[in-house]
């Protein structure tokens, strides 16, 4: 770090090292550009930095459980029910130290250090279609994407094939198939279902989750190898099993000698240059010491993530841009979107007492969408659609405390497994609107004095109409399938709980309604790549970090090749 000095210049400054800035340093490296990446947290190495990556559940005081004044810490963290568990804690912020507001409820789920959420992610990982790319334009809501499936489809190849996505190709429409490692397999009872809504349904189907885990040992992924079925991902993973900035793409531009790594920046400001009408650098504040200063470069890329991003591009005013770079629109920091979920159904099955599985798992079962797809799938009461992830298990001794069991009876319960029980759950799209905002405040600054985030984002009706059937359709499902005790469940919660949120500087074909164009460029600033959650113009029903990844690669070589021809001179 004391080598970096504000005055070099580099080619390429990449903001953020989540699962998009480290794409993005990944390509431009590769390219051959030299590329200075900012993280605004501390550093964390690959393993030796993942403090509870061995811990058995014994080796946690109060099991795991944050006391009362840990919790203060992480009062809005909280809020999933998981983050705050001391497994991983250490990877999401302190909310005192981070403070944020809300007009509405918005729950902002953040991991400031090196590799940021690509180390607690979920690593479900799916496609966008067609249906998805389009739907905006056919329902005239909000604006087209600028982009078809086709255009990206060959970067979703190049994706899945590096980090190693296990899955099973579908051949639906609405799912496109892709480049996938052997899948894990379902269980007994989770199969059970497979084949009982195969025969009572013509228009849904279940598989196995697309994860983004290593499950061939015949192909090599450098520094990784295959999943062990600890589902201890959220601490890091020592085998590199799981896709990480840290395991994977860091590590594959840090080989290139091309990047330079900076922890503890926290970019303030991208540089306007009113006579070249591109960016010339970014304005940094060291979060230990608060010192200013400024980093060069011709190209910037911004991936600090959709709400980190649009706050970067609002705070960065001139003449040209009195309401933030590049928002001749108006439209930076609307339309923000997430999924929402904490719908669907449970039940318990009688029968399969002589099977049991093998492993932890970090995977479940996936129902793709099938509302609004076409003929009789379309619906009256709401547009879009959902899935369903969820899965099957065994109970275990708990199941005995009800029974009130004692000696004899109770060693034997707690040596044998209990009953199978099912949960699915679904996520369903948001649709973009317009007044679903994130703005600054500049009567509040942050220890770095910085203006802090307010949101005013909810869900509306079309949200409220689909968990209606999120809902009902579980239910079915899993009756029909022969499930007793079958109990549905909706706990809304508020947008930010899915922690897909998305849309803040969405593309889009024309500058007066949108921030990028279908390059991820925006408009007016053509050197400035906005390639985290930022820039989705839709939100689909599927998790979106896969979709990520893909615009980050498209739009890094986009950039190195402007490079080249210099374009940004």
């Amino acid at each position: 770090m004391s080598s970096i000095k504000p005055e070099d210049m580099y080619d390429a400054i990449v903001v953020g090292t989540g699962i998009s800035g480290g794409w993005a340093a990944k390509e431009l490296c590769e390219n051959g550009l030299k590329t200075l990446v900012l993280e605004r947290g501390r550093m964390v190495k690959h393993i030796e930095d993942y403090p509870t990556m061995n811990m058995d559940p014994w080796d946690f005081k109060f099991k795991g459980q944050p006391t009362k004044e840990e919790e203060a810490k992480q009062f809005k963290q909280a809020r999933t029910g998981y983050t705050t568990n001391k497994a991983h804690s250490h990877f999401f912020v302190n909310d005192l130290e981070h403070p944020y507001n809300e007009t509405k409820r918005f729950d902002w789920m953040r991991g400031y250090h090196v590799g940021g959420r690509s180390i607690m992610w979920g690593r479900q990982s799916y496609r966008l279609s067609d249906i998805d790319f389009e739907a905006n334009k056919k329902e005239g809501i909000a604006v087209d994407w600028p982009v078809r499936y086709k255009d990206i489809s060959p970067w979703y190849d190049k994706v899945e094939e590096y980090i190693g996505v296990s899955g099973e190709n579908l051949g639906l429409p609405q799912l496109p198939d892709g480049h996938f490692g052997p899948p894990m397999e379902l269980n007994c009872v989770e199969e059970h279902l497979k084949k009982n809504m195969a025969q009572n349904y013509k228009d849904r189907l279940l598989t196995i989750g697309r994860t983004a885990h290593i499950t061939s040992t015949e192909k090599t992924f450098e520094g990784r190898s295959a999943c062990q079925y600890r589902n201890r991902c959220m601490r890091g993973c020592p085998f590199g099993a799981y896709f990480s900035s840290n395991s994977s793409t860091l590590p594959a531009a840090e080989r290139t000698g091309n990047m330079t790594l900076r922890p503890f920046s926290i970019v303030s400001e991208v540089i306007y240059d009113d006579n070249t009408k591109l960016a010339t650098g970014v304005k940094v504040i060291d979060a230990e010491t608060k010192e200013e200063m400024t980093f060069n470069a011709k190209v910037i890329f911004l991936c600090a993530s959709a709400i980190a991003s649009a706050s970067i591009l609002m705070q960065s005013k001139s003449d040209r841009f009195p309401n933030g770079l590049g928002n001749d629109s108006g439209e930076l920091g609307h339309n923000i979107m997430d999924h929402h979920f904490n719908v669907g159904a449970s039940g318990k099955f009688d029968g399969f007492e002589d099977q049991y599985y093998k492993g932890r798992r970090a995977n479940g079962l996936y129902i793709p969408r099938f509302r609004n797809v076409g003929g009789d799938s379309d619906q009256k009461n709401f547009k879009r659609g959902y899935g369903y992830q969820g899965g099957a298990s065994r109970g275990d001794w708990t199941e005995a405390i009800s029974e009130m069991k004692y000696g004899e009876d109770l060693k034997k319960a707690i040596s044998e497994p209990g009953g199978w029980t099912i949960g699915i759950n679904a996520f369903g799209e948001c649709l973009p609107y317009h007044e679903n905002k994130m703005t600054l405040d500049y009567d509040k600054l942050d220890q770095w004095g910085l203006p802090t985030i307010t949101f005013d984002a909810e869900w509306k009706e079309n949200e409220w109409e689909m968990r209606k059937d999120m809902k009902q359709q579980a239910a079915e499902m899993l009756t029909n399938a022969g499930f007793k005790d079958v109990q549905t469940y909706d706990s809304p919660g508020a947008p930010g709980l899915g922690i897909h949120e998305m849309g803040t500087a969405r593309m889009g074909r024309d500058p007066k309604t949108s921030v990028l164009n279908g390059n991820n460029q925006v408009h007016t600033v053509p050197n400035v790549y906005v390639t985290d959650g930022s820039f989705m113009t839709s939100a689909s029903c599927v998790n979106p970090s896969l979709t990520y990844m893909a615009f980050t690669a498209r739009a890094a070589n986009h950039a190195a090749e402007q490079f080249k021809n210099g374009k940004f001179a």
